[in-house]
């Protein structure tokens, strides 16, 4: 029996996942990672990788949480384990606080976390412009590590790599059975979807070994972040921003945001300054349909559009994916499969 061909576009944190859930649970499958940029030049590599969702509009609550505990479920496992240094996961505590009192104080993922709870009015004193906040542990991903590694668990479950530009879906239709886009801000092009931008995220890596806990502004938009080698201090979210260079005055405004929140940062050195644009989009885009390909009606999954959660969600949506390869597999008549 001929084995099926399925390519996944796309090398960040989605794509990865996505194409290890299907080569490790499907071997009927032979399965190529197909991009042109890989670690450590994706927009996943400079994110902060801490778990931690947002909540999109029009997707029932149900899947968004079965998203977020089966990739924290993935990673805790990872962070418990022997691979947690090379992998580049790791456990991290530390603070989320709010200028004001959020309408929603225990939010749905809360109960994921370890150890959620409210923070004391004695904890609230060191920030003085904020009136609430939770304290919690959650997990934090490496990208720079954590991509090689899933690469190496893909390779080992027979996937291969293949690095290129793929310009539209007709590349592919003679060579693959079955296509799963996990293309990012590349599927407004891709796939012709207008319903994906940029948010132009800056950040910076800092020298602070001192720093154990990590301060997340409840906006989103200030943060400080220990990883394993470094601290990450940001950051923006610019949409329909496409700018790639560094720009000095965010610069300026994370160091001054950060510090405020942790005067100790004065004495920490840049290391480096990283811009990414995330794939943002009012919704991510996980399902299925059948594209008109040279002639050939080709099933084509799509998994993109997860903004700045890529790493909270990837592993979730990946399983959601593997789960519409499956429904594909089943549908397609038995002549592709021979």
């Amino acid at each position: 029996m001929k084995r099926v061909r399925v390519a996944v576009v796309g090398a960040g944190v989605v794509g990865f996942s996505t194409a290890v859930c299907i080569a490790e649970a499907l071997p009927s499958c032979s399965v190529t990672l197909i991009a042109e940029k890989f670690s450590p030049d994706t927009t996943s590599d400079g994110a902060a990788g801490i778990l931690y969702p947002g909540t999109f509009p029009d997707i029932p609550l149900e899947r968004q949480r079965h998203w977020f505990k089966d990739s924290f479920d993935h990673l805790l496992a990872i962070a418990q384990s022997e691979h947690a240094p090379e992998a580049g996961v790791m456990l991290s505590s530390g603070w989320q606080i709010f200028k004001e009192v959020p309408a929603n104080k225990k939010p749905h993922f809360s109960e994921c976390m370890f150890g959620f709870r409210f923070m004391t009015d004695e904890e609230l004193k060191r920030f003085p412009d904020h009136k609430f906040g939770q304290a919690f542990t959650t997990v934090k991903c490496e990208c720079s590590s954590y991509l090689p590694w899933l690469e190496k668990r893909f390779r080992r479950a027979g996937g291969q790599v293949e690095k290129r530009k793929v310009n539209s879906l007709q590349e592919l239709s003679s060579s693959y059975d079955l296509i799963v886009n996990c293309s990012g801000l590349g599927s407004k092009t891709l796939v012709d979807d207008g319903d994906v931008y940029p948010v132009r995220g800056q950040v910076l890596k800092v020298e602070a070994p001192w720093l154990q806990h990590f301060i997340r502004d409840g906006d989103g938009k200030t943060y400080i972040y220990p990883g394993i080698h470094s601290v990450t201090i940001g950051g923006t979210r610019q949409q329909d921003d496409w700018r790639l260079n560094v720009d000095p005055g965010d610069t300026k405004g994370i160091l001054e945001r950060c510090g405020r929140l942790e005067p100790s940062l004065s004495k920490a050195k840049v290391l480096s300054k990283w811009v990414g644009l995330r794939p943002g989009r009012k919704n991510p885009r996980v399902e299925r349909e059948v594209v008109q390909l040279q002639g050939r009606r080709v099933p084509v999954v799509h998994n993109y559009g997860h903004g700045g959660w890529g790493v909270t969600l990837a592993w979730g949506t990946a399983r959601d994916a593997l789960g519409l390869v499956r429904q594909c597999l089943h549908d397609m008549p038995l002549q592709a499969k021979l």
